[in-house]
């Protein structure tokens, strides 16, 4: 799966272009700047975006070519950001660490999404965000009808609100929708997608 990641990032260009995910984009600057995990960040386009706004940005991704662009594209926009190459199984932060966490398009295999969820949310400090926009389970019909939209091909690896509900169930909701949208990023999510984005706060106090 991580030479699959190698390979794409490798390719000239930015996969999934140079500009931050739209819903990303709202919902961040709307925020006081403070300490950000990206998880799953790629090529960096959100993490850099989060930069230029005056974030501390810590992004994590498999693969060390997707490393090598992020860093660059920081470069180009005058900004920095600790990039690490490593897999969530293993990484490891102090608990209650960050005042964000930018989850976008961070697809996980179906067995290991809760708990990974559930190891974010001890790394956001109480009163913290989750910013999340990923495939919903509709959106499988669409990806067979246009490949170029990209996304999971497993069912298990896609999302319902239900799910989210579930695992951030410790949240206030700010925004809780599944939607159907059409996407321009890049060169490997083109066309009508249907994604879940969810908005949420960690409870300062909670039973």
């Amino acid at each position: 799966m991580i030479q699959k990641w190698d390979d794409r990032y490798k390719e000239k260009g930015f996969a999934y272009g140079k500009e931050p995910n739209v819903f990303f984009k709202k919902w961040l600057s709307k925020f006081e700047p403070g300490t950000l995990l990206m998880p799953a960040d790629g090529e960096g386009r959100n993490g850099v975006f989060a930069a230029q706004l005056g974030w501390k940005v810590t992004s994590f991704d498999q693969s060390i070519e997707a490393q090598s662009k992020a860093l660059q594209l920081a470069k180009e926009c005058k900004v920095s950001l600790e990039y690490l190459v490593d897999d969530l199984e293993y990484l490891e932060f102090k608990n209650e660490t960050f005042d964000a966490i930018g989850l976008i398009y961070a697809h996980f295999s179906g067995d290991k999404k809760s708990i990974f969820h559930q190891k974010l949310h001890n790394y956001l400090k109480p009163g913290g965000t989750i910013i999340f926009e990923a495939f919903s389970k509709s959106h499988i019909h669409l990806r067979r009808a246009n490949p170029k939209v990209g996304g999971p091909k497993e069912l298990d690896q896609l999302f319902s609100k239900e799910e989210i509900i579930k695992d951030f169930k410790n949240y206030e909701i700010s925004f809780l929708e599944e939607e159907e949208v059409l996407l321009n990023e890049g060169k490997y999510h083109i066309g009508k997608g249907s994604v879940i984005r969810f908005v949420g706060r960690k409870k300062v106090s909670y039973t």
